[in-house]
């Protein structure tokens, strides 16, 4: 790989990261292809990018960004799982841990220029998404309105029921 070729990889992965809101460092050994494959086409699902790069190059491009903190975490066979998503890369990439545990291992996170450990991470990666959270939030507010007509409708029909209760007295 020549100076340029680097430079853009750098760019590139500069780029990526201050668009990101959380990184996930793993360490990798022994992954086949398919199971690298499989891995990329999961994150690409989730809107999250996973990326294998030197080290060096790696830590060059990040020193500048938000994930800067995490810079000194990169040794041996390192990648990077990048999502805008605060939980997208973390929950791919602990699942993905759990099925191949002896050959993919979560090292450390980062976001807002905090390192997080492994079960911060993992913590992380059980919160539900945007989307899951919108979802429970309507519920609760549409929950809270059938309440609030059942308690203002209570009064009326009792109401009616006790003027009834009169009228079939008389």
């Amino acid at each position: 790989m020549d100076r340029v070729q680097k430079r853009q990889l750098i760019d590139k992965l500069k780029e990526a990261s201050s668009e990101a809101n959380l990184a996930v460092l793993v360490k990798y050994n022994g992954l086949t292809v398919a199971e690298a494959l499989d891995l990329r086409n999961k994150m690409r699902a989730a809107e999250a990018s996973y990326v294998v790069v030197k080290n060096t190059l790696a830590r060059i491009a990040l020193s500048e960004t938000k994930f800067g903190p995490m810079t000194d975490l990169f040794k041996g066979q390192t990648a990077i799982a990048i999502s805008q998503s605060p939980v997208a890369a973390a929950k791919v990439a602990v699942e993905f841990a759990k099925e191949f545990e002896e050959k993919f291992e979560i090292i450390a996170g980062c976001m807002d220029g905090q390192v997080l450990s492994i079960s911060d991470v993992k913590m992380l990666a059980s919160l539900p998404s945007l989307d899951g959270l919108r979802s429970k939030i309507i519920a609760i507010i549409s929950a809270s309105a059938q309440k609030i007509a059942a308690v203002l409708q209570a009064p009326a029909g009792q109401l009616a029921r006790l003027f009834g209760a009169y009228s079939s007295k008389g």
